[in-house]
């Protein structure tokens, strides 16, 4: 059986990139290269589309979170609660700017923040909560934002995995004061190279990014900041512009996939991330959790399946983090996702065949371990 490439670049360009290659043709030759009329018309339409007033692209999601803490005057002395199952980038971002990462775990069902742990993390010295959407999956905000609200700190949300989900009738990255996405090719709005972005309804806020992604500057030579040089490419703002338009049709058929999926492998020793009725989860990542991880995985991949494993180490337990002297088994739960979950291969365009390939050979191996 053939299973196409993981990501299967191609497809995520139609029938035809002619037009498109003409655009990027022009844009080489007429050395349109930094926040040009492309950047600005891919910037208004990803606000528009996030239903926000404002998007600045940037460099890459981690440039994202960092500029967006920086912007928000977050640094030494801060601290900053995010979840121990998330990826590396998101407590990076953190320590980067100089403040303290606080974990909370994750939820055994949602693989998400665990919303109940966080106001007993909160301290005086807490600036702001950076949750998750992992996976694809929105996190729950309500209840999130009215604690932040009550403790007087802010929510940044972390997006990077989440273009286009949706809860509570508002898309992910819409909620907190900022919202953070990376578009590396990986991701469901994917470049084709790395990029990012920062969506918010805060028009100070949305200065402050302006000048920190200038090298600090609020005029030509007139630096205020001491700021990055991270600027969205103007060639990779064409290109997402180009696949924004195709971006909720590739959710829609990334969720047929996993519903496939999940009626597929029903009935085996094993679970997956919860999707509740109320929400667009756009399951950038389609992960079952089980005992037998390292066994299905060599299984799976001996039958050409393109399975993979994604943050096998959490935050807590990650060596560039040992200064914070977080201990195994403090964090329970995101050790036991990072030692039970597995990624199986899921794209847009994947066909039946795939899929029932893919679950075929999981009830095979259980079959063979039972």
């Amino acid at each position: 059986m053939f299973i196409s490439p993981r990501y299967n670049y191609p497809a995520q360009f139609g029938e035809s990139i002619d037009s498109l290659m003409s655009d990027l043709r022009a844009m080489l030759l007429g050395g349109k290269y930094i926040l040009t009329t492309e950047v600005r018309d891919f910037e208004e339409s990803f606000a528009a589309y996030n239903g926000v007033e404002f998007a600045r692209g940037v460099n890459s999601g981690t440039d994202a979170l960092v500029i967006a803490l920086l912007a928000l005057g977050i640094g030494r002395g801060d601290e900053v609660i995010t979840h121990a199952n998330s990826f590396h980038a998101t407590a990076a971002a953190i320590d980067l700017v100089g403040a303290t990462p606080v974990l909370v775990d994750a939820d055994e069902d949602t693989y998400l923040m665990d919303v109940t742990q966080v106001a007993d993390a909160i301290t005086e010295r807490t600036r702001a909560i950076i949750p998750v959407h992992l996976f694809g999956k929105p996190t729950p905000m309500g209840e999130l934002l009215k604690l932040a609200k009550s403790m007087g700190v802010v929510v940044v949300e972390d997006a990077a995995q989440a273009h286009g989900a949706v809860i509570d009738g508002r898309r992910a990255g819409s909620f907190g004061v900022a919202g953070c996405f990376s578009f590396h090719p990986s991701k469901n709005l994917a470049a084709a190279g790395d990029g990012g972005a920062i969506i918010s309804d805060d028009p100070e806020l949305m200065e402050k990014v302006d000048q920190f992604r200038a090298l600090g500057q609020r005029a030509q030579n007139e630096h205020v900041e001491v700021g990055f040089n991270s600027k969205l490419d103007a060639i990779q703002a064409r290109i997402l512009s180009c696949k924004l338009e195709r971006l909720d049709a590739w959710n829609s058929a990334r969720a047929w996939v996993a519903e496939r999926y999940r009626s597929g492998l029903a009935g085996l020793p094993l679970s997956m991330q919860r999707h509740d009725p109320d929400e667009i989860h756009v399951y950038h990542l389609f992960q079952v959790r089980t005992k037998h991880r390292d066994a299905l995985l060599k299984s799976l991949v001996g039958e050409g399946v393109d399975a993979v494993i994604r943050y096998p180490t959490p935050i807590h337990l990650q060596p560039a983090f040992a200064q914070f002297g977080w201990k195994r088994g403090q964090f329970p739960v995101a050790e036991s996702l990072s030692e039970e979950l597995i990624c199986l291969p899921l794209r847009p365009d994947m066909e039946e065949g795939e899929i029932d390939y893919v679950t075929s050979k999981v009830h095979a191996f259980y079959e063979s371990v039972v």
